[in-house]
């Protein structure tokens, strides 16, 4: 799908989710699942499955999502995968996200570290990066244990790495 067609069905799925009243949680929850989608080979290759009934992969979404998120989130998610344009759900997703973002005046701030961050941690840490940036941040956070311990922090095009895996191989390097 090219880059414009990524941002014309996010402008439409943002849309939606204004007029859902609810712009901020449904483009958390697309967040959620865009990095689901992005860090589960399984879950990639049901969801990407031609082979496999529209029907019964619209029933995978509504059984990971279904109860645990707003119904417009649901509906989109299923809007994506029935059309056949799963492969496109991460960017598309993270058009909506950057979308929700500025439609706030903030900066998407994307963290990954290796544990869940309590919601006073994540407080912190948006008032680190936005005095770091000079800008308000909308913080989402991924758990993913490849970081093994620290943070990696991305706002725009900064990133700010203090990772017990960087900080290992820049000591490798000195060494």
């Amino acid at each position: 799908m090219s880059n414009a067609k990524v941002k014309a069905y996010a402008q439409a799925l943002f849309a939606i989710a204004q007029a859902e009243g609810a712009a901020d949680a449904i483009s958390n929850e697309l967040y959620a699942v865009a990095r689901a989608y992005e860090s589960s080979d399984e879950l990639r290759n049901v969801l990407g499955d031609a082979t496999i009934p529209s029907e019964r992969r619209l029933q995978v979404v509504e059984q990971l999502i279904g109860t645990r998120a707003n119904r417009a989130t649901v509906q989109i998610v299923s809007m994506i995968v029935a059309s056949g344009q799963v492969r496109e759900l991460p960017a598309v997703f993270d058009e909506v996200i950057a979308l929700s973002s500025a439609g706030n005046n903030q900066d998407l701030a994307e963290v990954r570290s290796a544990i869940a961050l309590t919601d006073d941690q994540q407080t912190r840490l948006a008032a680190a990066l936005s005095k770091a940036t000079g800008k308000t941040v909308n913080l989402k956070v991924v758990v993913d244990p490849s970081v093994i311990g620290g943070l990696v922090a991305t706002v725009g095009d900064k990133v700010i790495d203090d990772t017990v895996r960087t900080r290992l191989d820049n000591l490798k390097t000195r060494i």
